[in-house]
């Protein structure tokens, strides 16, 4: 009998396979071999980085210890600049002419212009019917006919009555009364001809004429329309075809101009430019937007039409003051500023007002004097306080920082 056949049948035990050493050893080997290679790329890459500096340096680190940042500065001094005054304003005639029914009206016959036409002085612009008022000066002429008949009866009466004076067939008397009944003949004549020409007056006023030769504007009224001295106007007229721009000035550039300034326009949606010139200032200033109105004259052109907008710019002569790079300003809410750099090495936080902007730079119009040191750019790392280095930069017609 075989015992160690039973004996394994017994336990039950699942068999166990022995594992083959050699091929343990060779898969322990290879793992080991791909964590060396893991581990020697990740110090490569620490090597890269720590030699590109890891992180992007900034211009201007943070002060530690004594390193300071550096920062280009720049004394603007003061140079002349050609002030310009920018402003926007209202385009229209420079003198309107409005025309209405002077006469006692009717209605129109017909209408004889258009806008945009040219008209003379004394043109007929719209014709009134007047026939019943051409029957009343008919019948006044008639009455001046039947007033000279009159008169020269009562004449003839005098010179006759004058002829037997002599004779003693009329009395002094007589030739008195005969003398004041050609009189009054000689006065009714004269009083009908002054109604006859009355009339004729207020027959020519039915015509609605053109006061001024101009350019018409506006026409308010159609054939068969009946007008009267309420009708309000009916024509609009431009006086010579002349337009000026009212220009919204501040007080302070209010007071920079004068009559006869040279201005250049330009309407809005039109690429064309204007030349004119102030021939008005406004005596008054608004008191609710504390701006006043420059009157800039202008040639007529058919791309200049009153109720349009246009925007100005008015020369105001030299101005002697700093300028200075746009970098060097900034802008928050509390409006523009720049940095500048004090005795102390430390950066101090300076309003402007800017003005002129011209190929050299931005004018500086109150802020600075020029002497100061500017900080040129890069103001936005910088707050007030920060110690510096201050490193100038001669910019040509700028001083050189000291």
């Amino acid at each position: 009998m075989n015992y160690e056949a039973k004996v394994a049948d017994l336990s039950g035990a699942p068999e166990v396979q022995v594992e083959d050493f050699d091929s343990g050893s060779r898969r322990t080997r290879k793992r080991w071999t791909i964590v060396a290679v893991l581990v020697l790329a990740a110090l490569l890459i620490g090597a890269a980085v720590a030699l590109m500096g890891g992180e992007e340096e900034s211009p201007f680190p943070a002060p530690d210890g004594e390193q300071v940042p550096t920062v280009t500065v720049v004394a603007p001094g003061r140079s002349a600049v050609a002030g310009t005054i920018n402003a926007t304003g209202t385009l229209a005639a420079r003198r309107e002419l409005p025309v209405g029914v002077v006469g006692e009206g009717g209605r129109v016959v017909s209408v004889l212009v258009e806008p945009g036409d040219w008209v003379g002085a004394g043109q007929v612009l719209a014709v009134i019917d007047r026939s019943v008022q051409t029957e009343q000066a008919h019948s006044s002429a008639a009455s001046v006919d039947v007033a000279k008949a009159d008169a020269q009866l009562a004449q003839s009466n005098l010179d006759r009555a004058l002829q037997l004076v002599d004779r003693g067939f009329i009395s002094k008397a007589d030739v008195d009364r005969l003398t004041a009944t050609r009189d009054a003949a000689r006065a009714r004549v004269k009083v009908a001809e002054a109604q006859y020409r009355e009339l004729l007056a207020r027959n020519a006023r039915l015509n609605i004429v053109a006061p001024d030769a101009g350019l018409v504007l506006e026409r308010n009224v159609e054939p068969a329309q009946v007008v009267g001295s309420g009708s309000g106007v009916l024509f609009s007229i431009a006086r010579g075809g002349q337009m000026e721009l009212l220009a919204n000035l501040s007080e302070s550039d209010l007071s920079a101009v004068t009559v006869g300034s040279p201005a250049t326009v330009t309407p809005v949606g039109s690429g064309k430019s204007f030349a004119g010139q102030i021939w008005q200032l406004a005596p008054v200033i608004d008191a609710q937007n504390r701006q006043g109105v420059a009157r800039i004259a202008l040639p007529y052109d058919q791309a200049i039409r009153p109720g349009g907008f246009a925007s100005a710019q008015i020369s105001r002569g030299q101005v002697i003051a700093p300028r200075l790079p746009e970098s060097a300003i900034q802008t928050d809410d509390k409006g523009s500023y720049v940095f500048v750099v004090n005795k102390d090495s430390r950066v101090e936080r300076r309003a402007v007002t800017t003005g002129v902007v011209t190929e050299q730079g931005i004018t500086i119009t109150s802020g600075l004097s020029g002497s100061e040191k500017v900080v040129e750019r890069a103001g936005g790392f910088l707050n007030p306080g920060d110690k510096v280095k201050a490193v100038a930069v001669n910019r040509g017609n700028q001083a050189p920082a000291q």
